[in-house]
């Protein structure tokens, strides 16, 4: 056989790579992405309105709400529900097993409070696809928490974060920038990026606190790496204005349905939500503490994790894991200082 010369075998070693790279096990067709178009019943005209209300994906909605739907697309109650039927069999939301949903809750991450104790107690901190509230007096440390979970939200996940922005609904005017600052510079942050990175709306009234919460999808197309979404007080401005028993119904079924909306994005966008509640006290306890949340058996029951928050002495706070699908109760101290919070020494 006569000996190849130095360039046909340069070729024969090129045709050889080039064969490997085009090999069939190697090319795999993309996957083909379904739209809210490709939904029966969904034409042009009804997806463009989706669209401009928020729905732009077919989880956003096989999560909604059949009345709410058709009001938005302008569609009878009954189409709503098939279109939203035909969502959730494309997405297969049905029963699973035991197994599958433990596959489901590993994408389920966690925003570290910068306390391990209180990590612990809470089961590593704040779980995203979750509502956790946190209620106590004034000065128990709520509205601090919320701004030590905006700067943690932001560190890497190595660090305890979830290296994403955060959304924030202030209805008590409480948010102050500088102490995002403060924080921002305890965690070696560039204070600037870490103020750019949070998303802050004042509400002025419990409908407009309403349409807020409703409209954050509509934050998701243009900051899609949100993480957390802070709501402090929830009750604040439901209190003040739904004065009264005569009004309690109505707030309540407001409020549940608010609630609600904020567990929807939570599990659509695999954000962690916390909210800040209020209390007052119940004059016919004679024994205990008469502290007890605003908002009834509503909160209590929507919330995931239920966190009392009350202020011992000096920069110490006590907090109380009152309810929890998978955790004990317990207690753990923590203090808050100019670096945000921490364990005590």
């Amino acid at each position: 056989m006569a000996k190849k010369s130095p360039k046909e075998e340069k070729e024969i070693i090129e045709e050889k790579a080039t064969d490997v790279e085009t090999a069939p096990e190697q090319v795999t067709e993309p996957e083909e992405k379904f739209e809210i178009e490709d939904i029966p019943g969904v034409g042009a005209t009804t997806a463009r309105k989706m669209r401009s209300a928020g729905y732009d994906d077919p989880m956003g909605i096989a999560t909604s709400n059949p009345l709410s739907l058709a009001e938005v697309c302008e569609i009878g109650e009954a189409t709503a529900r098939k279109i939203i039927q035909a969502a959730r069999t494309h997405l297969k939301m049905d029963f699973v097993t035991g197994a599958e949903m433990l596959e489901r809750m590993k994408k389920i991450k966690k925003i570290t409070t910068g306390s391990k104790a209180l990590d612990s107690l809470i089961g590593g901190g704040i779980e995203t696809q979750a509502i956790t509230e946190a209620y106590g007096a004034y000065g128990s440390g709520k509205s601090q928490m919320a701004f030590q979970l905006a700067i943690n939200a932001q560190l890497p996940e190595e660090q305890g974060g979830l290296n994403g922005d955060v959304v924030w609904v202030d209805t008590e005017g409480t948010f102050r920038p500088n102490r995002v600052i403060q924080l921002a510079e305890a965690k070696g942050l560039n204070p600037k990026e870490a103020l750019e990175r949070i998303h802050v709306a004042r509400a002025f009234s419990a409908d407009h606190q309403i349409l807020l919460v409703e409209k954050i999808p509509e934050l998701f197309k243009k900051y899609p790496n949100i993480k957390l979404i802070i709501v402090d007080s929830l009750t604040s401005i439901f209190r003040s204005e739904y004065v009264g028993r005569g009004t309690l119904a109505e707030r309540q079924q407001k409020l549940n349905k608010h609630i609600h909306t904020l567990q929807r994005l939570a599990d659509r966008y695999n954000v962690a939500v916390y909210i800040t509640n209020q209390v007052m006290a119940k004059p016919d306890m004679f024994f205990g503490d008469p502290t007890q949340a605003v908002g009834g058996h509503v909160l209590g029951h929507a919330s995931t994790y239920r966190i009392y928050l009350r202020h011992s002495k000096g920069d110490k706070r006590v907090a109380k894991l009152v309810d929890s699908p998978c955790l004990p109760e317990g207690e753990c101290a923590f203090r808050i200082t100019e670096e945000g919070i921490q364990d005590i020494d």
